[in-house]
């Protein structure tokens, strides 16, 4: 996609929603990031997809430049915020892609609005992570277990742009990486805001743990994929988060999901972990790849 990007606000419940848009044709392709992240996650995809198609990619309420944006967080709110950004694009439906956290956003926007969604391209998230949790569960204590490093990176304060763009770089998922480091240097740059001496992260924890809440013990947010009415697949990190061997999701844990069409279709990106499978080059073909075709299907 060779079309510069655009950079706008869309009126949303509490205020406005930062977006960026890459591409001005009317086939639209909707993102959704993960649960730290912001809209410089897809650049990459951007840069992958062809000229016919556009891609619309807020930053969630709570993330980035719409970190200002209060509560109520959670996938059926996140849906909604994305439901006006369709509104604002004056488009009746999109493919959607969803990568970690946002993987449960589309699931959830597919059942909500289910007239709008033309496919659903789910991206090491979305399924169920293991069993359900109680209600009173110590979510801290789960942010810790699942993706404590991300948490950590919140309350850090860093002296310098540099040195929050070194954390990045040197990052186990980024470290030997094929990711470009311009991209990691902007992901980064977009991440950070304060006074130099004290910056840090523009993630609100209050929004990483009610939407980590919601998406772990809402039976709604946890089902949603089974409840799908138009094609989806599930692209999959061979890695985790750290590049570590162990994957966010497992073969026994994705054996056998299905939504209202058929079984979920499953296509895993070899050396991949859970940034790069977004990020990277090969991660973002193979999503573009599914775009396309689901973006085919659908038209």
């Amino acid at each position: 996609m060779t079309t510069q990007l655009q950079r706008y606000r869309v009126a949303v419940a509490g205020g406005d929603l930062a977006v960026t848009r890459w591409g001005e044709a009317d086939h639209i392709v909707l993102a959704a990031h993960g649960i730290t992240a912001s809209h410089q996650a897809w650049a990459t995809l951007a840069d992958t997809l062809p000229d016919d198609l556009s891609l619309i990619a807020p930053d969630l309420r709570g993330r980035g430049d719409s970190t200002a944006l209060p509560g109520p967080y959670g996938m059926a709110q996140h849906a909604s915020d994305l439901a006006a950004v369709l509104d604002d694009a004056r488009a009746d439906r999109a493919v959607l892609v969803g990568h970690s956290m946002g993987g449960f956003v589309m699931a959830a926007f597919a059942t909500l609005f289910p007239g709008r969604t033309e496919g659903v391209v789910l991206v090491d998230g979305g399924p169920a992570l293991g069993d359900p949790l109680p209600d009173d569960v110590d979510i801290d204590a789960v942010l810790a277990q699942v993706i404590g490093p991300a948490m950590d990176r919140l309350a850090r304060r860093f002296a310098t742009a540099e040195e929050y763009r070194r954390f990045w770089l040197e990052h186990p998922a980024f470290r030997d990486s094929d990711v470009d480091p311009d991209r990691i240097a902007a992901y980064a740059d977009h991440d950070l805001h304060g006074p130099d001496g004290d910056l840090r992260s523009k993630v609100s924890a209050d929004a990483v743990r009610a939407d980590a809440r919601d998406s772990l013990i809402n039976d709604d947010v946890r089902s949603a994929v089974a409840d799908i009415a138009v094609p989806a697949v599930l692209v999959l990190a061979e890695r985790g988060m750290l590049d570590g061997p162990e994957p966010l999701y497992h073969a026994d844990a994705v054996d056998g999901l299905a939504t209202q069409t058929g079984p979920l279709e499953i296509v895993r990106v070899p050396d991949s972990n859970h940034y790069t499978v977004c990020m990277g080059p090969a991660g973002a073909a193979v999503i573009a790849q599914q775009v396309r075709r689901l973006a085919g299907e659908g038209g």
